[in-house]
């Protein structure tokens, strides 16, 4: 395969069919106007790699990405219409994570804070090391953002205290209240992620594509239109080789074979 690096963002493929992308922007990771243009280059390319069935997504060094870059933001008087196009980006990184066509598992190694919350949540499923924070420090340093994807991970009095306080919330508390599948050591993270990895990466791409298109697309319908929606690409699915693979390997009590189609 192609090398898929950039300036910020950094990919290697493990056993054939998993992408470990690290977020690298020294020290912390912050996501400056590279990084926010790096993020969706890769995981727009990532969707379109047949090869490539699942991804984790971890940070480099201590962080795993301490939210925007106050030091770019502070030098100097933007150009006009630069606020504008930042917002946009950053938007669409997150959105490109979440969007993506393959399943991707969060590895959150460490502080997670602000934009690098939304990075997180932004995932489709979470773990994170001893040493990992998510937080939204924005009240401390005069601005906002982060809330509203940081509400679909904690619950009501838990949000408004964090998004008011600047409240962090370690590791084993994400583990202990739901938000992440496992709190480990950090030197055991990647190996943790990359085991949900493979489990994702030896089910049917057509199935796992249709399943993460699904359940973002009926986050905010209702139970009716959702569960007629799901009732509408079961039905879809049903057509594909792999839906008959999966139901002659499972009468013929095998492993069953996957093509993508």
């Amino acid at each position: 395969m192609a090398d898929l690096d950039l300036k910020t963002v950094k990919c290697e493929v493990i056993d054939e069919h998993i992408a470990l992308v690290r977020l690298d922007n020294p020290p912390v990771n912050a996501h400056s106007s590279q990084m926010i243009a790096d993020i969706p280059a890769m995981f727009d390319r990532l969707s379109d790699l047949d090869e490539i069935r699942s991804v984790v997504l971890t940070g480099e060094g201590r962080a795993f990405c301490a939210g925007a870059d106050l030091k770019e933001r502070s030098s100097g008087a933007p150009e006009p219409g630069a606020y504008w196009r930042n917002s946009r980006g950053g938007r669409e990184a997150y959105h490109s994570i979440r969007e993506c066509t393959k399943p991707v598992v969060g590895a959150i190694n460490g502080p997670a804070l602000g934009g690098g919350l939304a990075i997180a949540a932004s995932c489709d499923i979470l773990i994170a090391s001893e040493r990992a924070l998510l937080g939204l420090p924005e009240i401390d340093v005069g601005l906002m953002g982060g809330q509203r994807h940081a509400m679909r991970l904690f619950s009501h009095s838990r949000l408004r205290m964090m998004a008011l306080t600047g409240q962090r919330i370690p590791g084993p508390e994400l583990y202990r209240t739901g938000v992440v599948e496992a709190c480990v050591p950090p030197g055991e993270l990647i190996d943790a992620a990359l085991a949900i990895a493979r489990n994702l990466a030896a089910k049917s791409p057509v199935a796992l594509q249709m399943a993460k298109g699904s359940l973002n697309a009926i986050e905010e319908m209702s139970l009716r239109d959702g569960y007629r929606y799901e009732q509408n690409l079961t039905n879809q699915l049903g057509k594909t080789e792999d839906s008959k693979e999966a139901m002659r390997a499972f009468a013929e009590k095998r492993a069953p074979v996957f093509k993508g189609r």
